[in-house]
């Protein structure tokens, strides 16, 4: 989920690496989202996705520096549409955080770069592959039936809503890498994304300045859900291609549920574990499906070399 395009894959660069990196992306985006947790009984979810999207967009923009004066009102127009899917994709999966777990959360949010790619494929079997993830949610539902602990159905809804937005923010996001230079659109973006929630925001800039803890917490929580999976996510897709990329990156939700397990004490079910196989199962037969069919279509209208890795913009 790199918003920014990348460079063509490195042929010099070690593989072992670029999966170091992915691998290094996840878990550092799902150990970000873990501390957020620890704000939201002060701050509310709202007010957490607009703190950490306003200091991760700030120290972005001090490094880049980018030439806004410059942009033309079709940029600064993708820019806008790419920060508002941001911000309304991050909020609403704080908001389904905070109540239910967090590997639950990231496998039903999958349902959005799944439905989107089967959307936007020319393969029948893509609607197969979202209706295997489709039947791994529906085992989440099962075992919130026969559980003693039900699934909080508002949570349910705020986080399909951020699947919504995880798939606008693929599409805006693709947009910006082509019109946009370099990393500042994506800092501009992100204080773009702080719209919706700045109210909630604001209101708690005094719980900051009187308990600068707080903000130790909430700089951390910008650092790890946000600069460090962007730019290692960025790294990785300059070593290897992006089918590559998206396969591995398809293991989310297994690193979100051994992180929820391991920092926040939520348990995995035998149901919830099938849950997640299915989704990951169904990511990577939509990733595998899509690069071939790219593939296919570049060699018999281009004329490109078999050896070549040809792949589509990954999620």
């Amino acid at each position: 989920m790199v918003p920014m395009k990348p460079a063509p894959p490195s042929r010099t660069s070690s593989p072992l690496t670029g999966v170091l990196l992915i691998l290094g992306s996840m878990f550092s985006l799902q150990f970000g989202a873990a501390f957020a947790t620890t704000l939201f009984p002060i701050l509310g979810p709202w007010a957490t996705t607009s703190i950490r999207l306003s200091i991760a967009g700030t120290i972005v923009l001090i490094i880049t520096r980018p030439s806004i004066r410059t942009w033309t009102r079709t940029q600064w127009k993708h820019v806008i549409r790419f920060g508002l899917a941001m911000g309304l994709m991050n909020t609403f999966f704080y908001a389904g955080l905070e109540r239910i777990p967090l590997g639950t959360a990231v496998t039903i949010e999958f349902l959005g770069p799944l439905t989107l790619a089967a959307l936007l494929s020319r393969s029948a079997r893509d609607y197969l592959w979202v209706s295997l993830a489709v039947g791994g949610i529906g085992l989440l539902g099962i075992e919130s039936l026969l559980s003693t602990t039900s699934l909080d159905p508002v949570g349910v809804v705020f986080i399909l809503a951020a699947a919504v937005f995880w798939a606008l923010y693929i599409l805006t996001s693709a947009t910006v890498g082509r019109h946009v230079p370099g990393a500042g659109g994506l800092g501009v973006a992100m204080l773009i994304g702080t719209v919706p929630t700045l109210p909630a925001g604001i209101s708690h800039i005094p719980t900051f300045v009187t308990d600068p803890s707080l903000l130790l917490i909430a700089v951390g929580t910008a650092v790890f859900a946000s600069l460090v999976p962007y730019s290692l996510e960025f790294m990785a897709l300059k070593i290897v291609p992006n089918h590559t990329f998206g396969i591995l990156m398809s293991l989310e939700p297994v690193v979100a549920g051994f992180m929820g397990w391991v920092l926040l004490s939520q348990p995995i079910s035998v149901l919830g574990a099938a849950a997640i196989v299915l989704v990951m199962v169904a990511s990577i037969g939509t990733t595998t499906t899509s690069s071939r069919e790219t593939t296919t279509i570049a060699e018999t209208e281009i004329g490109v070399d078999k050896h070549e890795s040809v792949t589509p913009a990954s999620f």
